[in-house]
């Protein structure tokens, strides 16, 4: 064998010097064939080797731990290339039909990989049956498609133990989804929070089904990427949540977020204020945050004392919040389409620079356009027919001419 494989690596570095370029495109086509029917018949004789090397424990007398670490370091390949080529090698040893038909060249190591898996998965008595139809099958099927046959072979081979043995896969599935749900916040210290977990397919269908209208474009210029929408209607599902009477109490509050904040900060945006968790805020978020009825503002002054902690029901609520809705019908950003209960409560003159809690000093605004007003680009009044219009800035419209959100007063 050594001397024919001599050979055969030589026949291969004369061919891989040979220029391509002259070759026509038939003949490019009928190499780029040889060349794949003689990887894959390299590929079978490589997992043999293998197999044998691994069966005589050769690793551990070249004081390797294992033949996955052997193979990993005398190759110089990857742990996981070297973990596929010994569960290849395993693979074939225990299945000769399968082991013909990859060096026959009628399944590709790939393939070879894929009909192992779904065979380990099926009742003694039928492993022969589903092994030659998933063969058979190998002529059609690229290696995900076959993998997709592969799941669904008992119906083919053994109906009649398929839909038992589906309905205990589907339980043990749905069992340890079930037991391995988990959610966790994990803060950074840059400013930002990473959410990670795990959801079973109903808990994943609900939240999909809360998520899915808030994550289209609000308009034509919405320039958030999808992940940052689905970011920012995670957060407005959670602000309606917090608006509602359903939430339980937590020490015999409504649910709120205590900011703490001086009031050098809240009325002339210097500084940062922060939250109950620790975390810090800029003075922006700061006051927009102060503009919802749920936040609750803790002002203190220059020596800490608390000057007034806000109350969660006195800024925009009740018949006011009521005669808002009515008025505003939504979101009153131009073009906005979010409905009053996805809305906040905004100040026009900022109640920490001694803005009124009434309703000519009062606009809707849903969380998105709520931090877009705060960041000061856009403006917004009330006309003297008593409705809000806002002021572009001069980079979406030279003039700045007044804009009115038209959507929610159609007809």
């Amino acid at each position: 064998m050594p001397d024919v494989l001599t050979q055969l690596k030589a026949t291969a570095d004369a061919s891989v010097s040979t220029p391509t370029w002259s070759l026509r495109d038939e003949d490019l086509v009928e190499c780029l064939d040889a060349v794949h029917a003689i990887t894959q018949a390299v590929a079978a004789l490589q997992s043999r080797l293998v197999r044998e090397i691994d069966s005589r424990g050769l690793a551990i007398t070249r004081h390797a731990s294992s033949t996955k670490a052997w193979l990993r370091e005398h190759l110089r390949v990857s742990p996981h290339a070297a973990k596929r080529m010994l569960e290849l090698a395993q693979a074939l040893d225990a299945r000769p039909v399968l082991a013909k038909a990859v060096a026959d060249g009628l399944v590709n190591t790939e393939q070879a990989q894929v009909i192992a898996a779904a065979l380990r998965r099926l009742p003694a008595e039928v492993v022969g049956k589903a092994e030659k139809a998933m063969i058979g099958r190998a002529a059609e099927f690229e290696p995900n498609t076959l993998r997709r046959y592969g799941e669904g072979i008992l119906a083919y081979v053994a109906p009649e133990l398929a839909e038992a043995a589906d309905a205990e896969a589907l339980e043990r599935m749905e069992a340890r989804a079930r037991q391995t749900r988990a959610f966790h916040l994990t803060r950074h210290g840059d400013g930002r929070v990473r959410l990670t977990g795990w959801l079973d397919e109903d808990g994943a269908a609900t939240v999909n089904a809360a998520l899915d209208p808030l994550c289209a474009p609000r308009h034509d210029v919405d320039v958030r990427t999808p992940a940052q929408r689905r970011a920012d209607a995670l957060v407005e599902i959670c602000d309606l949540a917090m608006r509602t009477e359903d939430l339980p109490e937590s020490g015999g509050e409504r649910p709120h977020v205590v900011v703490t904040v001086s009031f050098d900060v809240l009325r002339l945006a210097l500084g940062v204020g922060t939250l109950d968790t620790g975390e810090r805020l800029s003075p922006e978020q700061v006051r927009r945050l102060a503009c919802d009825a749920k936040i609750i503002p803790a002002v203190l002054g220059g020596d800490g004392q608390i000057l007034d902690l806000g109350r969660t029901r006195r800024l925009i609520s009740g018949p006011l919040r009521r005669a808002l809705e009515l008025r505003d019908k939504g979101c009153a950003f131009p073009g906005c389409d979010r409905p009053p209960r996805w809305c906040h409560g905004h100040h026009i003159v900022s109640w920490a620079d001694g803005g009124p809690t009434t309703l000519d000093n009062s606009v809707m605004l849903c969380g998105y356009h709520h931090r877009l007003i705060h960041r000061g680009h856009w403006t917004v009044r009330i006309a003297v027919d008593g409705m809000p219009e806002f002021i572009p800035p001069a980079y979406v419209d030279l003039e700045r001419r007044p804009r009115r959100n038209t959507y929610h007063q159609r007809e």
